[in-house]
């Protein structure tokens, strides 16, 4: 039987450097221009968040995590070996990855991502869930537009963040995400099948925001990350190329909220 990491309140393993001094801490931190960007748009891209040896250990544990017959796979709160609607696509989506394996475990602590998301979301963090999101080549599938807060809804007043990891370089030819760019001041909307087509949920939207839905392509490196405002609209299209997509996500909210995260 695996052991259930989510008891241990700390790093465990080897991914991060252990350095606690304040000074280390702070070449993390978003400049105002960065801050000013997300208040405004409702995302901000490009953050360094892994290097490339952490990429390759987490892409390991990954390769494990894959494998339907893990015996960690109990420790999943979700865990769909393919979630899309279409027969022809294939899209891994699994939460729960830090329960299971100690790299995915000890990213939840990594100064790279809790400094901005404490910046972002205005004070200290919680961690809400962890998600897994894979487009295996060729025939990867799609996720739809949507928004977080939409699944989240339970949990009030909203004071969540998500931060987006890619372990593969993120194109538009390969899925990479996009965001509709000021989206995070419209209302809450409805939640649609997150696997189902890319467009089902776009063409449900009133007339006034189908006028403001103007995507723009993520396109990062691997190790980068973006960050997005919980009601933030964003989906991401199909894999065709010869390469892999796979992307790690979660959540974070205030201290003051109710939290129960997944990453």
């Amino acid at each position: 039987m695996v052991e259930d990491l989510s008891k241990y309140h700390r790093p465990i393993g080897t991914l991060l450097d252990r350095s606690s001094r304040a000074e280390d801490w702070d070449r993390y931190r978003l400049n105002e221009e960065q801050l000013e960007f997300f208040q405004v748009n409702g995302y901000l891209k490009g953050i360094r968040i892994l290097s490339e040896e952490q990429v390759e250990v987490l892409r390991g544990e990954l390769e494990q995590l894959m494998n339907p017959e893990h015996p960690g796979r109990h420790l999943f709160h979700e865990y769909h070996s393919n979630e899309s609607t279409d027969p022809e696509r294939v899209l891994f989506h699994a939460l729960g990855a830090w329960r299971a394996l100690p790299a995915f475990h000890d990213l939840l602590w990594n100064p790279a991502f809790l400094v901005p998301a404490s910046q972002l979301l205005g004070g200290p963090v919680r961690f809400w869930h962890d998600q897994l999101f894979c487009k295996p080549a060729r025939h990867g599938g799609v996720v739809a537009w949507h928004q977080d807060y939409s699944y989240w809804t339970r949990t009030t007043p909203l004071a969540h963040l998500t931060c987006w990891i890619g372990l593969d370089d993120s194109t538009r030819e390969n899925g990479c995400l996009h965001y509709v760019p000021g989206s995070h001041k419209w209302p809450d909307l409805a939640k649609p099948v997150l696997a189902g087509g890319l467009e089902e949920s776009r063409a449900s939207l009133p007339e006034e925001l189908q006028e403001k839905f103007k995507p723009v392509a993520i396109e990062m490196k691997k190790g980068e990350a973006s960050f997005h405002h919980a009601r933030t609209m964003h989906g991401s299209g199909a894999n065709d190329t010869p390469r892999p997509r796979r992307g790690r996500s979660s959540a974070r909210s205030f201290h003051r909220a109710r939290a129960i995260l997944c990453g």
